[in-house]
């Protein structure tokens, strides 16, 4: 075995163990290190370049590096395979960034105001904030000659006396530990229950002096990225947040691609290991790490994500979603715990998924639609999640419509060269100079942060601004040269945002026409859909009141500029609220409150879902929203010409 070892600039280096002969690009993926996530392999497209600084590695020399770049050292993963211990550096381009973990600094006031404004809101609609778990102390007899009753007896018995509750289960976990906590305490203990009116379930004992907290954990799981919040199930006070690329992304950008190579032999298993051993258990291990807490101490998880997702995260057949007449397996389950799936937690901790929708609208949706609160006001309203999958959700407190688009994974950094999510490095707004064509931009991270990508906030930005000066047309063509644009041998253009020397990269970050093209395509995606759902109610936007606009794209979204693209309605910008992750802040209120569950189980069974790809309309409505703003101007009153 041979020491490999991935080095990133200013994080932790990643170490881990391999044979001899075993691809470097492989390695990294096993070991949750973002390379480059897209990169097919066998030195097609040249994206997976890591710098070697130390040890053997066999790799041969490929077109996509000079001669004077690979005397400096670098080489591709794809086509490097391990002969002894080895150091690589791993260049801190927008791409290494897409999976790239982040744990959250909780002193944010910004980060900790989501999770408030979600639990004030449920509240004030008359939700409680309790569970079902507690903590109850429980003193036994201590055993004699006299009184030889085994300790899982012992203890059963004393909790139906305590609590008048005939029915008590005790599960392996704890059966195997009971006979040593209770001699350690003279048989006065703590138990980490889980009470109904009929039964009592015990998920833990510990000394009667022992500090005990009753953790939880609220995980959304994106097409792209997942996100996780550690919990004290108790006060709601949050421990531990994290965010991570969704592992999966190696098997394709969207979940038709993933499902079918989830029917591949053995995909099935490689796709659950990618999201759960790959992504989430890491993420697990990093709060309770950072947060001086055990992962075996946490209870009960909640869990918000689309309809495919939920199917590889359990390992189940999800051909069936993507083939006419698209049924799943399931749109709520209750049957799921820690251990049939294999995440890294108390091995009895309940798994309460938030119920899909229909094939292409999930959990997710609904967990967002219980936060966003439009089931709640008699306005009309629209609620819209930015992913790669386009979800939206239309009502008030009578009705409630919900609808999916695939918008791609331009929206958290995707299919954008200078793509990354929303983490340090990544500039999230910008605005350019009509005269200049200089930008200026703000970047997430502390001061002094380099850009090295853009965000999804900051890629809205970019366009509209490249647009208003005239910089491209509407078709997202280059028409301005100056410093900043330059175009390559085939002749396609570029908007140079940071040279080199003004990055905290190895190289431009720069956005260029396929970028553009692959986002108008996003953005056409996410109006035609709105303009499809309310023309099946006889609406029009006119008659929107509010729009809430979700997702983990950025500390914010301006817009005005969203507007300006084409991508929201044009309709007064005071109407417009982004209320940041909801599927999160979605999972967090129902991991913190059963009647947050039970109410998110009803609006799912209220909610009618339109299948878009079985309405004529709508390819239409998509073509023409391929183009900025739109190929009907009027639509867009606001929007002038640059």
């Amino acid at each position: 075995m041979f020491k490999v070892t991935f080095k990133f600039e200013g994080a932790e280096d990643v170490i881990t163990y391999a044979q001899e002969g075993e691809n470097l690009l492989e390695i990294a993926r096993k070991s949750n290190v973002a390379i480059d996530a897209p990169c097919s392999g066998n030195a097609s497209c040249g994206k997976c370049r890591v710098k070697l600084i130390g040890g053997e590695i066999e790799s041969p020399k490929t077109r996509h590096i000079t001669d004077e770049e690979y005397a400096e050292g670098w080489r591709l993963a794809c086509v490097s395979k391990v002969t002894g211990d080895v150091e690589v550096q791993v260049p801190d381009i927008a791409s290494a960034y897409r999976s790239r973990m982040k744990v959250a600094d909780l002193s944010s006031k910004e980060e900790i105001a989501i999770f408030e404004k979600a639990k004030s809101d449920v509240e004030s609609a008359g939700i409680s904030l309790t569970n079902s778990l507690d903590v109850i102390n429980v003193k036994m007899n201590v055993p004699t000659l006299d009184d030889t009753m085994p300790d899982n007896e012992r203890l059963v018995r004393a909790i139906k006396k305590q609590t008048g509750i005939k029915k008590v289960r005790m599960p392996y976990s704890v059966l195997r530990k009971i006979s040593y906590v209770f001699r350690e305490s003279n048989f006065e203990v703590q138990c980490v229950i889980r009470s109904t009116e009929n039964d009592i379930f015990i998920y833990d004992v510990y000394k009667k002096d022992e500090k005990v907290v009753i953790g939880g954990l609220a995980v959304d799981i994106g097409t792209t990225t997942v996100s996780a919040l550690l919990i004290d199930m108790k006060s709601g006070e949050i421990l531990g947040k994290a965010s991570s690329g969704n592992g999966q992304i190696r098997y394709g950008a969207d979940v038709i691609n993933r499902i079918i190579e989830s029917m591949k032999p053995g995909g099935s298993e490689k796709l659950q290991k990618a999201v759960i051993q790959e992504t989430i258990n890491p993420m697990i291990q990093q709060m309770c790490r950072a947060s001086g807490f055990k992962p075996e101490h946490i209870y009960r998880l909640s869990i918000a994500s689309n309809t495919t997702m939920n199917h590889l995260l359990t390992g189940m057949n999800g051909d069936p979603i993507r083939m006419e007449p698209y049924i799943p397996t399931f749109y709520k389950t209750n049957s799921l715990f820690a251990s049939d799936i294999g995440i890294q937690v108390n091995p009895d901790a309940h798994i309460i998924m938030a119920p899909n929708i229909g094939s292409y609208v999930g959990g997710d949706i609904t967990a967002g639609t219980l936060v966003s609160m439009l089931w709640n006001r008699p306005e009309f309203s629209l609620f819209i999640d930015l992913g790669t999958n386009g979800e939206l959700v239309f009502g008030n407190s009578d009705f409630m419509m919900s609808c999916a688009c695939s918008a791609g994974p331009a929206f958290e950094g995707g299919d954008i060269s200078c793509g990354m999510r929303a983490t340090d490095g990544a500039i999230e707004a910008c605005t350019i100079d009509k005269e200049t064509m200089e930008p200026t931009y703000s970047i997430i991270g502390e001061e002094g942060q380099k850009p090295v990508g853009l965000c999804g906030s900051g890629i809205i930005d970019v366009i509209s601004e490249l647009f208003r000066t005239g910089i491209i047309n509407p078709k997202g063509k280059f028409v301005r040269e100056g410093k900043r644009v330059r175009h390559d041998h085939f002749g396609m253009g570029s908007y140079v945002l940071a040279f080199e020397e003004e990055a905290g990269s190895v190289k431009d970050v720069e956005i260029n026409e396929v970028d553009i093209d692959n986002f108008i395509r996003a953005k056409g995606a996410i109006f035609s859909a709105v303009r499809t759902m309310l023309a099946s109610l006889d609406f029009d936007v006119s008659m929107i009141d509010d729009v809430y606009v979700a997702g983990g794209i950025g500390s914010g979204i301006n817009m005005k500029n969203a507007v300006h693209i084409g991508m929201f309605p044009d309709i007064p910008l005071e109407k417009f609220h982004y209320i940041g992750n909801s599927s999160l802040s979605g999972a967090y209120t129902m991991l913190l409150s059963r009647d947050a569950e039970r109410k998110c189980y009803e609006l799912a069974s209220n909610m009618t879902y339109l299948e878009l790809s079985t309405v004529p309309s709508y390819m239409d409505e998509f073509v023409a929203c391929c183009f900025i703003p739109h190929t009907d101007r009027t639509l867009f009153p606001s929007v002038t010409e640059a």
